[in-house]
């Protein structure tokens, strides 16, 4: 498949260089992705805020990073940043919740190497990770149909809110009974 033979070109090109840092605030996807990272051969450092990332950049500046845009304490750009002069050849992804045309741009002027909406696999971060300069990885098989990112936007809301429904009513303009049936119901496929 195409992140196997990206492995193999992984392993070919930089043999030593494996080096991985993820920087994600939810840290029970931060865990998922990192063990999955380290299956692929990948050697995984963590953090779970800018400062922390900032402070794992000091101590090595590593190969690749996997850096989620929106942090508790900041912008993940800021990590983006300070790797690409730490480290210029280094490769980064930017992951986000909140995907527009604006960040995207700005992460990709920072040195960012691709910009992906959550969810995402690790099929995928390694594929975006290893693609060539002017390639580009391809669309999903089964992508999230549109019912289902607008679930996953109203649950993210939910949880920043501290589960409180009127304040997420509120947040996303949206009458309180209209939400609490959404939030009744399975998620859609």
């Amino acid at each position: 498949m195409a992140v196997d033979s990206a492995a193999a070109a992984l392993n070919e090109q930089i043999p030593g260089e494996r080096s991985v840092l993820i920087v994600e605030d939810d840290r029970s996807f931060l865990q998922r992705l990192a063990k999955a990272m380290e299956s692929r051969g990948f050697l995984v450092t963590t953090a779970e805020s800018v400062a922390d990332g900032l402070l794992q950049l000091e101590q090595a500046a590593p190969a690749f990073a996997v850096v989620d845009m929106r942090l508790g304490d900041g912008n993940g750009l800021d990590v983006i940043s300070a790797l690409k002069r730490r480290r210029p050849e280094a490769r980064a992804i930017i992951l986000t919740g909140y995907g527009n045309i604006a960040t995207a741009v700005n992460a990709v002027k920072l040195g960012a190497v691709d910009y992906l909406a959550k969810p995402v696999d690790a099929d995928d971060v390694v594929a975006a990770l290893l693609a060539q300069d002017n390639t580009r990885i391809e669309p999903p098989a089964n992508p999230m149909s549109a019912d289902r990112v607008r679930w996953e936007h109203i649950q993210r809301i939910y949880e920043l809110c501290g589960r409180n429904v009127s304040e997420t009513a509120r947040r996303l303009n949206m009458h309180r009974r209209t939400l609490q049936r959404i939030l009744a119901k399975r998620a859609p496929r």
